[in-house]
Protein backbone atom coordinates (compact mmCIF):
# COMPACT_ATOMS: atom_id res chain seq x y z
CA UNK A 1 0.00 0.00 0.00
CA UNK A 2 1.30 3.44 -0.87
CA UNK A 3 2.32 5.78 1.88
CA UNK A 4 1.16 9.37 2.03
CA UNK A 5 4.74 10.45 1.40
CA UNK A 6 4.87 8.50 -1.85
CA UNK A 7 1.57 9.97 -3.01
CA UNK A 8 2.85 13.49 -2.34
CA UNK A 9 6.13 12.69 -4.06
CA UNK A 10 4.38 11.50 -7.20
CA UNK A 11 2.09 14.52 -7.15
CA UNK A 12 5.08 16.89 -6.97
CA UNK A 13 6.89 14.96 -9.68
CA UNK A 14 3.77 15.19 -11.84
CA UNK A 15 3.74 18.98 -11.44
CA UNK A 16 7.40 19.18 -12.39
CA UNK A 17 6.61 17.23 -15.56
CA UNK A 18 3.50 19.34 -16.31
CA UNK A 19 2.37 19.75 -19.91
CA UNK A 20 4.28 17.13 -21.82
CA UNK A 21 3.46 16.96 -25.51
CA UNK A 22 1.08 14.10 -26.21
CA UNK A 23 2.63 11.00 -27.75
CA UNK A 24 0.76 10.14 -30.94
CA UNK A 25 1.29 6.50 -32.01
CA UNK A 26 2.58 5.89 -35.52
CA UNK A 27 0.46 4.07 -38.09
CA UNK A 28 0.60 1.00 -40.29
CA UNK A 29 -1.84 0.81 -43.17
CA UNK A 30 -2.46 -1.56 -46.04
CA UNK A 31 -3.10 -5.30 -45.83
CA UNK A 32 0.13 -6.63 -44.29
CA UNK A 33 0.91 -5.84 -40.67
CA UNK A 34 4.12 -6.89 -38.89
CA UNK A 35 3.95 -6.54 -35.11
CA UNK A 36 6.76 -7.34 -32.67
CA UNK A 37 5.96 -7.66 -28.97
CA UNK A 38 8.99 -6.55 -26.99
CA UNK A 39 10.31 -5.56 -23.59
CA UNK A 40 11.54 -2.03 -23.21
CA UNK A 41 11.95 0.99 -20.99
CA UNK A 42 10.08 4.28 -21.10
CA UNK A 43 10.50 7.58 -19.28
CA UNK A 44 7.12 8.46 -17.84
CA UNK A 45 9.15 10.72 -15.54
CA UNK A 46 12.06 12.67 -16.99
CA UNK A 47 15.38 10.88 -16.56
CA UNK A 48 13.86 7.78 -14.91
CA UNK A 49 13.56 4.51 -16.85
CA UNK A 50 10.51 2.34 -16.19
CA UNK A 51 10.35 -1.26 -17.42
CA UNK A 52 7.64 -1.61 -20.04
CA UNK A 53 6.26 -3.77 -22.82
CA UNK A 54 5.31 -2.47 -26.25
CA UNK A 55 4.56 -3.32 -29.86
CA UNK A 56 7.20 -2.25 -32.39
CA UNK A 57 8.59 -0.02 -29.65
CA UNK A 58 8.93 0.46 -25.92
CA UNK A 59 5.34 1.44 -25.09
CA UNK A 60 1.89 0.99 -26.67
CA UNK A 61 1.71 0.00 -30.34
CA UNK A 62 1.15 1.48 -33.79
CA UNK A 63 -2.36 2.33 -34.94
CA UNK A 64 -3.46 -0.19 -37.58
CA UNK A 65 -5.53 1.41 -40.34
CA UNK A 66 -7.69 -1.10 -42.22
CA UNK A 67 -10.36 -0.87 -44.90
CA UNK A 68 -13.61 -2.79 -44.75
CA UNK A 69 -13.52 -5.66 -47.23
CA UNK A 70 -9.73 -6.00 -47.29
CA UNK A 71 -8.07 -9.35 -46.62
CA UNK A 72 -5.41 -8.57 -44.01
CA UNK A 73 -2.43 -10.66 -43.01
CA UNK A 74 -0.82 -10.09 -39.63
CA UNK A 75 2.43 -11.42 -38.20
CA UNK A 76 2.74 -11.15 -34.42
CA UNK A 77 6.29 -11.95 -33.32
CA UNK A 78 6.64 -12.53 -29.56
CA UNK A 79 10.04 -11.30 -28.40
CA UNK A 80 8.91 -11.04 -24.77
CA UNK A 81 10.30 -13.46 -22.24
CA UNK A 82 6.73 -14.52 -21.51
CA UNK A 83 3.89 -16.29 -23.30
CA UNK A 84 1.08 -13.99 -24.42
CA UNK A 85 -1.72 -13.53 -26.96
CA UNK A 86 -3.11 -10.63 -29.01
CA UNK A 87 -6.87 -10.07 -29.23
CA UNK A 88 -8.49 -7.82 -31.85
CA UNK A 89 -11.01 -6.25 -29.48
CA UNK A 90 -14.40 -5.53 -31.05
CA UNK A 91 -13.62 -7.05 -34.45
CA UNK A 92 -15.78 -9.73 -36.07
CA UNK A 93 -13.30 -12.49 -36.90
CA UNK A 94 -13.23 -16.26 -36.56
CA UNK A 95 -12.36 -17.75 -33.18
CA UNK A 96 -9.04 -19.01 -34.52
CA UNK A 97 -8.11 -15.44 -35.49
CA UNK A 98 -9.62 -13.80 -32.40
CA UNK A 99 -6.55 -14.14 -30.17
CA UNK A 100 -8.25 -15.35 -27.01
CA UNK A 101 -6.50 -17.14 -24.15
CA UNK A 102 -6.33 -20.49 -26.01
CA UNK A 103 -4.24 -18.99 -28.81
CA UNK A 104 -0.86 -18.81 -27.11
CA UNK A 105 2.16 -17.16 -28.66
CA UNK A 106 5.17 -18.69 -26.96
CA UNK A 107 8.38 -16.66 -26.44
CA UNK A 108 10.34 -16.50 -29.66
CA UNK A 109 7.38 -17.75 -31.71
CA UNK A 110 5.07 -16.00 -34.17
CA UNK A 111 1.34 -16.05 -34.84
CA UNK A 112 -0.04 -15.34 -38.30
CA UNK A 113 -3.76 -14.58 -38.33
CA UNK A 114 -5.45 -13.50 -41.56
CA UNK A 115 -9.03 -12.40 -42.07
CA UNK A 116 -11.36 -10.26 -44.13
CA UNK A 117 -12.25 -6.99 -42.41
CA UNK A 118 -16.03 -7.22 -41.98
CA UNK A 119 -16.52 -4.41 -39.47
CA UNK A 120 -18.11 -1.01 -39.91
CA UNK A 121 -15.89 2.07 -39.91
CA UNK A 122 -14.99 2.66 -36.29
CA UNK A 123 -12.39 2.55 -33.54
CA UNK A 124 -11.26 -0.84 -32.27
CA UNK A 125 -8.15 -1.89 -30.38
CA UNK A 126 -5.75 -4.77 -29.75
CA UNK A 127 -4.28 -6.04 -26.51
CA UNK A 128 -3.01 -9.27 -24.87
CA UNK A 129 -5.54 -11.79 -23.56
CA UNK A 130 -3.56 -14.55 -21.80
CA UNK A 131 -5.52 -15.91 -18.85
CA UNK A 132 -4.15 -14.58 -15.55
CA UNK A 133 -1.62 -12.38 -17.42
CA UNK A 134 -3.86 -9.93 -19.28
CA UNK A 135 -3.63 -7.20 -16.64
CA UNK A 136 0.15 -7.41 -16.42
CA UNK A 137 0.79 -7.27 -20.14
CA UNK A 138 -1.71 -4.45 -20.78
CA UNK A 139 -0.57 -2.43 -17.75
CA UNK A 140 3.07 -2.68 -18.82
CA UNK A 141 2.14 -1.14 -22.15
CA UNK A 142 0.86 -3.52 -24.82
CA UNK A 143 -2.17 -1.86 -26.41
CA UNK A 144 -2.87 -0.25 -29.76
CA UNK A 145 -5.68 1.24 -31.82
CA UNK A 146 -7.32 -0.19 -34.93
CA UNK A 147 -9.11 2.27 -37.23
CA UNK A 148 -11.45 0.73 -39.80
CA UNK A 149 -12.56 2.87 -42.74
CA UNK A 150 -15.44 2.27 -45.14
CA UNK A 151 -17.33 4.05 -47.93
CA UNK A 152 -20.17 5.23 -45.67
CA UNK A 153 -17.80 7.04 -43.33
CA UNK A 154 -15.73 8.40 -46.23
CA UNK A 155 -18.83 10.11 -47.69
CA UNK A 156 -19.31 12.23 -44.55
CA UNK A 157 -17.73 15.62 -43.91
CA UNK A 158 -15.78 14.49 -40.86
CA UNK A 159 -12.22 15.13 -39.69
CA UNK A 160 -10.10 12.12 -40.66
CA UNK A 161 -6.50 13.28 -41.12
CA UNK A 162 -4.66 11.21 -38.53
CA UNK A 163 -2.57 13.28 -36.12
CA UNK A 164 -3.88 16.58 -37.55
CA UNK A 165 -7.62 16.74 -36.86
CA UNK A 166 -8.25 13.09 -35.94
CA UNK A 167 -6.51 11.84 -32.78
CA UNK A 168 -6.50 8.51 -30.87
CA UNK A 169 -6.55 8.99 -27.08
CA UNK A 170 -5.80 5.92 -24.94
CA UNK A 171 -6.62 6.90 -21.36
CA UNK A 172 -4.97 4.86 -18.62
CA UNK A 173 -4.26 5.08 -14.90
CA UNK A 174 -1.29 3.34 -13.32
CA UNK A 175 0.42 2.78 -9.99
CA UNK A 176 4.17 3.29 -9.63
CA UNK A 177 6.33 2.11 -6.75
CA UNK A 178 9.10 4.12 -5.08
CA UNK A 179 11.45 3.17 -7.95
CA UNK A 180 8.93 4.37 -10.54
CA UNK A 181 8.19 0.85 -11.72
CA UNK A 182 4.62 -0.11 -12.65
CA UNK A 183 2.80 -2.08 -9.94
CA UNK A 184 0.51 -4.89 -11.18
CA UNK A 185 -2.05 -5.65 -9.87
CA UNK A 186 -2.92 -2.55 -7.90
CA UNK A 187 -5.94 -0.59 -6.68
CA UNK A 188 -3.75 2.48 -6.10
CA UNK A 189 -3.78 3.70 -9.70
CA UNK A 190 -3.45 7.44 -9.06
CA UNK A 191 -1.26 8.42 -12.03
CA UNK A 192 -3.32 9.53 -15.03
CA UNK A 193 -1.92 9.36 -18.56
CA UNK A 194 -3.10 9.63 -22.15
CA UNK A 195 -1.10 7.77 -24.81
CA UNK A 196 1.49 6.97 -22.11
CA UNK A 197 1.95 10.71 -21.47
CA UNK A 198 1.46 12.15 -17.97
CA UNK A 199 0.05 15.71 -17.89
CA UNK A 200 -0.37 15.60 -21.65
CA UNK A 201 -0.85 18.66 -23.85
CA UNK A 202 -2.06 18.53 -27.45
CA UNK A 203 -2.04 21.45 -29.86
CA UNK A 204 -5.36 21.32 -31.71
CA UNK A 205 -6.47 23.48 -34.66
CA UNK A 206 -9.25 26.06 -34.24
CA UNK A 207 -11.87 23.93 -36.02
CA UNK A 208 -13.89 20.75 -35.47
CA UNK A 209 -11.55 18.00 -34.24
CA UNK A 210 -12.25 14.27 -33.88
CA UNK A 211 -11.06 12.25 -30.89
CA UNK A 212 -11.14 8.47 -30.67
CA UNK A 213 -11.41 7.75 -26.95
CA UNK A 214 -10.35 4.43 -25.45
CA UNK A 215 -10.69 3.61 -21.78
CA UNK A 216 -7.56 1.48 -21.57
CA UNK A 217 -7.47 1.35 -17.76
CA UNK A 218 -7.35 -1.90 -15.86
CA UNK A 219 -10.45 -1.10 -13.79
CA UNK A 220 -11.33 2.60 -13.62
CA UNK A 221 -14.59 3.99 -15.01
CA UNK A 222 -14.33 7.46 -16.57
CA UNK A 223 -16.91 10.26 -16.67
CA UNK A 224 -15.68 12.24 -19.65
CA UNK A 225 -16.33 15.98 -19.88
CA UNK A 226 -14.70 19.30 -20.70
CA UNK A 227 -13.77 22.22 -18.45
CA UNK A 228 -16.60 24.67 -18.01
CA UNK A 229 -19.09 21.93 -18.89
CA UNK A 230 -18.62 22.77 -22.56
CA UNK A 231 -20.57 20.65 -25.01
CA UNK A 232 -19.13 18.04 -27.33
CA UNK A 233 -20.70 15.57 -29.74
CA UNK A 234 -20.55 11.80 -29.63
CA UNK A 235 -20.54 10.38 -33.16
CA UNK A 236 -19.52 6.77 -32.53
CA UNK A 237 -19.60 3.96 -30.00
CA UNK A 238 -17.70 0.66 -29.80
CA UNK A 239 -18.76 -0.75 -33.16
CA UNK A 240 -18.99 2.32 -35.38
CA UNK A 241 -20.84 5.53 -36.08
CA UNK A 242 -24.23 6.47 -34.63
CA UNK A 243 -27.32 7.57 -36.59
CA UNK A 244 -26.61 11.19 -35.70
CA UNK A 245 -24.35 13.17 -33.38
CA UNK A 246 -25.39 13.26 -29.72
CA UNK A 247 -24.78 16.56 -27.91
CA UNK A 248 -23.29 15.87 -24.46
CA UNK A 249 -21.52 17.38 -21.49
CA UNK A 250 -20.76 13.94 -19.95
CA UNK A 251 -19.87 10.56 -21.43
CA UNK A 252 -19.44 7.54 -19.16
CA UNK A 253 -16.73 5.31 -20.57
CA UNK A 254 -16.04 1.96 -18.83
CA UNK A 255 -12.84 -0.08 -19.24
CA UNK A 256 -12.43 -1.53 -22.72
CA UNK A 257 -15.04 0.75 -24.31
CA UNK A 258 -14.46 3.29 -27.07
CA UNK A 259 -16.28 6.40 -28.24
CA UNK A 260 -15.66 8.89 -31.02
CA UNK A 261 -16.37 12.52 -30.22
CA UNK A 262 -16.17 15.87 -32.01
CA UNK A 263 -15.10 19.08 -30.23
CA UNK A 264 -15.59 22.42 -31.97
CA UNK A 265 -12.57 24.65 -31.23
CA UNK A 266 -13.46 27.12 -34.04
CA UNK A 267 -13.66 30.27 -31.90
CA UNK A 268 -10.98 29.33 -29.38
CA UNK A 269 -7.63 30.08 -31.04
CA UNK A 270 -5.11 30.99 -28.33
CA UNK A 271 -7.22 29.46 -25.57
CA UNK A 272 -6.90 26.22 -23.60
CA UNK A 273 -9.33 23.55 -22.47
CA UNK A 274 -9.02 20.36 -20.45
CA UNK A 275 -10.46 16.93 -21.08
CA UNK A 276 -11.60 15.74 -17.66
CA UNK A 277 -13.17 12.89 -15.72
CA UNK A 278 -15.92 14.12 -13.40
CA UNK A 279 -15.65 11.25 -10.96
CA UNK A 280 -17.28 13.25 -8.15
CA UNK A 281 -20.60 12.64 -9.93
CA UNK A 282 -20.34 8.84 -9.74
CA UNK A 283 -22.75 6.97 -7.50
CA UNK A 284 -21.34 4.45 -5.06
CA UNK A 285 -20.58 1.04 -6.52
CA UNK A 286 -18.33 2.14 -9.38
CA UNK A 287 -14.54 1.80 -9.51
CA UNK A 288 -13.62 5.50 -9.54
CA UNK A 289 -16.32 6.73 -7.14
CA UNK A 290 -15.58 7.77 -3.57
CA UNK A 291 -16.79 4.34 -2.44
CA UNK A 292 -16.25 1.42 -4.85
CA UNK A 293 -19.00 -0.66 -3.20
CA UNK A 294 -22.68 0.13 -2.85
CA UNK A 295 -22.31 0.68 0.88
CA UNK A 296 -19.69 2.89 2.49
CA UNK A 297 -18.57 0.09 4.83
CA UNK A 298 -17.34 -1.94 1.84
CA UNK A 299 -13.63 -1.45 1.33
CA UNK A 300 -11.19 -2.36 -1.42
CA UNK A 301 -7.54 -2.87 -0.46
CA UNK A 302 -5.38 0.02 -1.67
CA UNK A 303 -8.32 2.02 -3.03
CA UNK A 304 -8.11 4.77 -0.43
CA UNK A 305 -6.48 7.12 0.07
CA UNK A 306 -6.33 7.86 -3.65
CA UNK A 307 -6.67 11.51 -4.73
CA UNK A 308 -8.55 10.74 -7.96
CA UNK A 309 -11.28 8.54 -6.45
CA UNK A 310 -14.53 10.48 -6.20
CA UNK A 311 -12.96 13.73 -7.40
CA UNK A 312 -12.86 15.63 -10.70
CA UNK A 313 -9.47 15.44 -12.37
CA UNK A 314 -7.78 16.46 -15.60
CA UNK A 315 -7.00 13.87 -18.23
CA UNK A 316 -5.13 16.17 -20.65
CA UNK A 317 -4.90 19.74 -21.93
CA UNK A 318 -5.86 21.12 -25.35
CA UNK A 319 -4.04 24.22 -26.60
CA UNK A 320 -5.90 25.74 -29.55
CA UNK A 321 -3.70 26.93 -32.42
CA UNK A 322 -4.35 28.16 -35.97
CA UNK A 323 -6.75 26.15 -38.16
CA UNK A 324 -5.51 23.91 -40.94
CA UNK A 325 -5.76 24.80 -44.61
CA UNK A 326 -8.94 22.81 -45.21
CA UNK A 327 -10.78 22.70 -41.89
CA UNK A 328 -14.05 21.01 -40.98
CA UNK A 329 -16.05 23.79 -39.34
CA UNK A 330 -19.48 22.30 -38.61
CA UNK A 331 -21.03 19.31 -36.89
CA UNK A 332 -22.92 17.09 -39.36
CA UNK A 333 -26.64 16.67 -38.84
CA UNK A 334 -26.74 12.99 -39.74
CA UNK A 335 -24.20 10.19 -39.88
CA UNK A 336 -25.04 6.63 -40.99
CA UNK A 337 -28.10 4.42 -40.84
CA UNK A 338 -27.97 2.14 -37.80
CA UNK A 339 -30.64 -0.56 -37.81
CA UNK A 340 -30.97 -2.38 -34.46
CA UNK A 341 -32.08 -5.99 -34.37
CA UNK A 342 -35.79 -6.20 -33.45
CA UNK A 343 -36.41 -7.92 -30.13
CA UNK A 344 -39.03 -10.08 -31.84
CA UNK A 345 -36.28 -11.71 -33.95
CA UNK A 346 -34.70 -13.38 -30.91
CA UNK A 347 -34.45 -17.18 -31.03
CA UNK A 348 -33.54 -17.53 -27.36
CA UNK A 349 -32.67 -15.63 -24.18
CA UNK A 350 -29.63 -16.41 -22.03
CA UNK A 351 -29.57 -15.28 -18.41
CA UNK A 352 -26.25 -14.40 -16.75
CA UNK A 353 -25.84 -13.37 -13.12
CA UNK A 354 -22.79 -11.75 -11.51
CA UNK A 355 -22.13 -12.61 -7.87
CA UNK A 356 -19.18 -12.30 -5.50
CA UNK A 357 -17.49 -15.54 -4.50
CA UNK A 358 -17.74 -14.40 -0.88
CA UNK A 359 -20.68 -12.34 0.31
CA UNK A 360 -20.38 -9.56 2.85
CA UNK A 361 -18.58 -6.25 3.34
CA UNK A 362 -15.20 -7.63 2.17
CA UNK A 363 -16.53 -9.02 -1.13
CA UNK A 364 -14.70 -6.42 -3.24
CA UNK A 365 -11.35 -8.02 -2.34
CA UNK A 366 -12.43 -11.45 -3.54
CA UNK A 367 -13.28 -13.10 -6.84
CA UNK A 368 -16.45 -12.68 -8.86
CA UNK A 369 -18.47 -15.37 -10.62
CA UNK A 370 -20.73 -15.61 -13.65
CA UNK A 371 -23.68 -17.93 -13.03
CA UNK A 372 -21.98 -19.23 -9.92
CA UNK A 373 -18.80 -20.50 -11.58
CA UNK A 374 -15.30 -19.29 -12.28
CA UNK A 375 -13.53 -19.62 -15.63
CA UNK A 376 -12.31 -23.07 -16.65
CA UNK A 377 -10.26 -23.33 -19.85
CA UNK A 378 -11.66 -26.81 -20.41
CA UNK A 379 -15.36 -26.01 -20.10
CA UNK A 380 -17.51 -24.53 -22.86
CA UNK A 381 -20.25 -22.60 -21.08
CA UNK A 382 -22.52 -22.12 -24.10
CA UNK A 383 -22.88 -23.81 -27.47
CA UNK A 384 -24.60 -21.37 -29.84
CA UNK A 385 -26.13 -22.35 -33.20
CA UNK A 386 -24.79 -20.42 -36.18
CA UNK A 387 -27.13 -17.56 -37.20
CA UNK A 388 -28.89 -17.60 -33.82
CA UNK A 389 -30.31 -14.25 -32.76
CA UNK A 390 -30.12 -14.04 -28.97
CA UNK A 391 -30.99 -11.79 -26.06
CA UNK A 392 -28.48 -11.84 -23.24
CA UNK A 393 -30.00 -10.68 -19.95
CA UNK A 394 -27.28 -9.86 -17.41
CA UNK A 395 -28.01 -9.15 -13.76
CA UNK A 396 -25.38 -7.78 -11.39
CA UNK A 397 -25.93 -9.04 -7.84
CA UNK A 398 -22.53 -7.89 -6.62
CA UNK A 399 -21.77 -4.57 -4.93
CA UNK A 400 -19.56 -3.15 -7.69
CA UNK A 401 -20.16 -2.33 -11.37
CA UNK A 402 -18.75 -4.63 -14.05
CA UNK A 403 -18.04 -3.72 -17.71
CA UNK A 404 -19.20 -6.77 -19.69
CA UNK A 405 -17.46 -7.58 -23.00
CA UNK A 406 -18.30 -10.28 -25.53
CA UNK A 407 -16.06 -11.45 -28.36
CA UNK A 408 -17.14 -12.20 -31.95
CA UNK A 409 -20.17 -9.90 -32.15
CA UNK A 410 -21.44 -6.36 -31.70
CA UNK A 411 -24.75 -6.02 -29.86
CA UNK A 412 -27.61 -3.54 -29.41
CA UNK A 413 -28.68 -2.60 -25.89
CA UNK A 414 -32.40 -3.20 -25.36
CA UNK A 415 -32.82 -1.73 -21.89
CA UNK A 416 -31.42 -1.07 -18.42
CA UNK A 417 -33.85 -2.24 -15.74
CA UNK A 418 -36.56 -1.96 -18.39
CA UNK A 419 -35.62 1.58 -19.45
CA UNK A 420 -34.40 2.12 -23.06
CA UNK A 421 -30.75 3.15 -23.33
CA UNK A 422 -29.68 6.78 -23.89
CA UNK A 423 -28.85 7.79 -27.49
CA UNK A 424 -25.11 7.24 -27.06
CA UNK A 425 -25.75 3.57 -26.20
CA UNK A 426 -28.07 2.93 -29.14
CA UNK A 427 -25.32 2.08 -31.61
CA UNK A 428 -23.25 -1.07 -31.94
CA UNK A 429 -21.60 -2.04 -28.67
CA UNK A 430 -19.23 -4.72 -27.38
CA UNK A 431 -18.74 -3.36 -23.83
CA UNK A 432 -21.56 -2.37 -21.46
CA UNK A 433 -21.29 -1.28 -17.82
CA UNK A 434 -23.69 -3.15 -15.54
CA UNK A 435 -24.17 -1.45 -12.19
CA UNK A 436 -25.05 -3.11 -8.86
CA UNK A 437 -28.60 -4.49 -8.77
CA UNK A 438 -29.04 -3.64 -12.44
CA UNK A 439 -30.23 -5.90 -15.27
CA UNK A 440 -29.08 -5.02 -18.78
CA UNK A 441 -30.48 -6.78 -21.82
CA UNK A 442 -28.88 -6.73 -25.27
CA UNK A 443 -29.61 -8.48 -28.57
CA UNK A 444 -27.09 -9.84 -31.07
CA UNK A 445 -26.73 -12.33 -33.93
CA UNK A 446 -23.97 -14.94 -34.21
CA UNK A 447 -23.12 -14.94 -37.91
CA UNK A 448 -20.40 -16.03 -40.32
CA UNK A 449 -18.02 -18.10 -38.15
CA UNK A 450 -18.54 -21.56 -36.64
CA UNK A 451 -16.96 -24.91 -35.77
CA UNK A 452 -13.50 -23.60 -34.89
CA UNK A 453 -11.46 -25.75 -32.49
CA UNK A 454 -11.15 -22.83 -30.05
CA UNK A 455 -13.96 -20.87 -28.35
CA UNK A 456 -14.85 -17.20 -28.03
CA UNK A 457 -14.81 -15.39 -24.67
CA UNK A 458 -17.18 -13.23 -22.66
CA UNK A 459 -15.98 -11.55 -19.47
CA UNK A 460 -15.74 -8.58 -17.17
CA UNK A 461 -13.29 -6.06 -18.66
CA UNK A 462 -11.97 -5.05 -15.26
CA UNK A 463 -8.72 -6.89 -15.91
CA UNK A 464 -8.23 -7.84 -12.26
CA UNK A 465 -11.65 -9.55 -12.30
CA UNK A 466 -11.00 -11.15 -15.70
CA UNK A 467 -7.65 -12.58 -14.57
CA UNK A 468 -9.39 -13.81 -11.42
CA UNK A 469 -11.82 -15.92 -13.45
CA UNK A 470 -14.82 -13.65 -14.18
CA UNK A 471 -15.00 -15.06 -17.68
CA UNK A 472 -16.78 -17.72 -19.73
CA UNK A 473 -16.52 -19.10 -23.24
CA UNK A 474 -18.76 -20.24 -26.05
CA UNK A 475 -18.61 -22.14 -29.31
CA UNK A 476 -20.63 -21.20 -32.36
CA UNK A 477 -21.72 -24.37 -34.17
CA UNK A 478 -23.06 -24.92 -37.66
CA UNK A 479 -25.36 -27.90 -37.17
CA UNK A 480 -26.20 -28.01 -40.88
CA UNK A 481 -23.02 -30.02 -41.47
CA UNK A 482 -24.53 -32.88 -39.48
CA UNK A 483 -22.21 -32.67 -36.51
CA UNK A 484 -22.93 -31.74 -32.90
CA UNK A 485 -20.05 -29.90 -31.26
CA UNK A 486 -19.49 -31.11 -27.70
CA UNK A 487 -17.80 -29.67 -24.67
CA UNK A 488 -14.05 -29.27 -24.73
CA UNK A 489 -13.75 -30.67 -21.22
CA UNK A 490 -12.29 -33.49 -19.22
CA UNK A 491 -15.82 -34.88 -18.91
CA UNK A 492 -15.91 -35.55 -22.67
CA UNK A 493 -12.36 -36.28 -23.83
CA UNK A 494 -8.97 -36.71 -22.23
CA UNK A 495 -5.58 -36.16 -23.86
CA UNK A 496 -2.46 -37.48 -22.15
CA UNK A 497 0.33 -36.81 -21.54
CA UNK A 498 -0.33 -33.13 -21.99
CA UNK A 499 1.99 -31.24 -22.33
CA UNK A 500 3.33 -33.90 -24.71
CA UNK A 501 7.07 -34.56 -24.43
CA UNK A 502 7.16 -37.38 -26.98
CA UNK A 503 6.05 -38.37 -30.47
CA UNK A 504 2.44 -39.22 -29.70
CA UNK A 505 -0.41 -38.67 -27.27
CA UNK A 506 -3.31 -40.86 -26.29
CA UNK A 507 -6.83 -39.55 -26.83
CA UNK A 508 -9.75 -41.15 -24.99
CA UNK A 509 -13.44 -40.36 -25.23
CA UNK A 510 -15.00 -40.54 -21.78
CA UNK A 511 -18.39 -42.23 -21.34
CA UNK A 512 -18.73 -42.52 -25.11
CA UNK A 513 -19.41 -45.81 -26.89
CA UNK A 514 -18.89 -44.37 -30.37
CA UNK A 515 -15.69 -45.16 -32.24
CA UNK A 516 -13.26 -42.48 -33.43
CA UNK A 517 -13.27 -42.20 -37.23
CA UNK A 518 -10.68 -39.48 -37.80
CA UNK A 519 -8.81 -36.56 -36.27
CA UNK A 520 -7.34 -33.23 -37.34
CA UNK A 521 -4.55 -31.23 -35.69
CA UNK A 522 -4.33 -27.45 -36.23
CA UNK A 523 -1.68 -24.92 -35.29
CA UNK A 524 -2.63 -21.57 -33.74
CA UNK A 525 -2.82 -19.99 -37.20
CA UNK A 526 -5.60 -22.44 -38.09
CA UNK A 527 -3.44 -24.42 -40.53
CA UNK A 528 -3.94 -28.20 -40.66
CA UNK A 529 -0.80 -29.92 -39.39
CA UNK A 530 -2.09 -33.52 -39.32
CA UNK A 531 -5.19 -35.20 -40.71
CA UNK A 532 -5.68 -38.94 -40.33
CA UNK A 533 -8.48 -41.47 -40.59
CA UNK A 534 -8.64 -44.25 -38.01
CA UNK A 535 -9.24 -47.85 -39.09
CA UNK A 536 -10.90 -48.76 -35.83
CA UNK A 537 -14.11 -48.47 -33.86
CA UNK A 538 -12.28 -47.75 -30.61
CA UNK A 539 -12.92 -44.77 -28.36
CA UNK A 540 -9.19 -44.59 -27.50
CA UNK A 541 -6.52 -43.84 -30.11
CA UNK A 542 -2.95 -42.60 -30.36
CA UNK A 543 -2.37 -39.31 -32.19
CA UNK A 544 0.87 -39.12 -34.15
CA UNK A 545 3.03 -36.07 -33.31
CA UNK A 546 6.11 -37.03 -35.34
CA UNK A 547 7.49 -33.97 -37.07
CA UNK A 548 5.30 -31.59 -35.05
CA UNK A 549 7.25 -28.64 -33.67
CA UNK A 550 6.95 -27.37 -30.12
CA UNK A 551 3.94 -25.16 -29.57
CA UNK A 552 0.20 -25.06 -28.96
CA UNK A 553 -2.14 -27.10 -31.17
CA UNK A 554 -5.87 -27.74 -31.38
CA UNK A 555 -7.29 -31.20 -31.90
CA UNK A 556 -10.61 -32.18 -33.50
CA UNK A 557 -11.76 -35.77 -33.06
CA UNK A 558 -14.65 -37.03 -35.21
CA UNK A 559 -17.11 -39.81 -34.49
CA UNK A 560 -20.09 -40.69 -36.67
CA UNK A 561 -22.27 -37.89 -35.32
CA UNK A 562 -20.11 -35.75 -33.00
CA UNK A 563 -16.99 -33.64 -32.95
CA UNK A 564 -14.80 -33.32 -29.85
CA UNK A 565 -12.26 -30.53 -29.45
CA UNK A 566 -9.16 -30.31 -27.29
CA UNK A 567 -5.82 -28.61 -26.94
CA UNK A 568 -2.34 -30.13 -27.04
CA UNK A 569 0.85 -28.44 -25.88
CA UNK A 570 3.85 -30.04 -27.60
CA UNK A 571 7.14 -29.65 -25.71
Amino acid sequence: MKTTILILFLAVTSLLNAQNQLLIPGTISGTDFDLTLQNGTYQFYSGINTATMGVNGDILGPTLIMNKGDEVNITVNNQLNDTTTIHWHGMHVSALNDGGPHTYILPGESWNPSFTVMDKAGTYWYHPHLHMKTNKHVSLGIAGFIIVRDEEEAALDLPRTYGVDDFPLAIQTKDFDENHQIVVPSNSDDVVMVNATIDANLNVPAQVVRFRLLNGTSQRDLNIGLTGNETFYQIGSDGGLLNEPVELTRLELPPGARAEILIDFSNMQGQTMYLMSYASEFQNGIYGATYPGMMTMMTLDGYNPNPINGTDFNLMKFTVVAPTGNPVTSIPGNLVTVTPIPEADADTTRNLTFTPETMGPNQLNGLFLINGVSFDMNVINYTIPLNNTEIWSITNQSAISHPFHIHDVQFFVLDRNGVPPPPGEQGRKDVILIKPQETVRFITKFEDFANDPVPYMYHCHMLVHEDGGMMGQFNVVDNSVGMDETKNSSESMSVFPNPAPGREVTVKLIQENAGILSYELYNIAGETVKRNTVDSDLSTINVDLKGVNSGVYFLKVYTEDKVFTGKIIKN
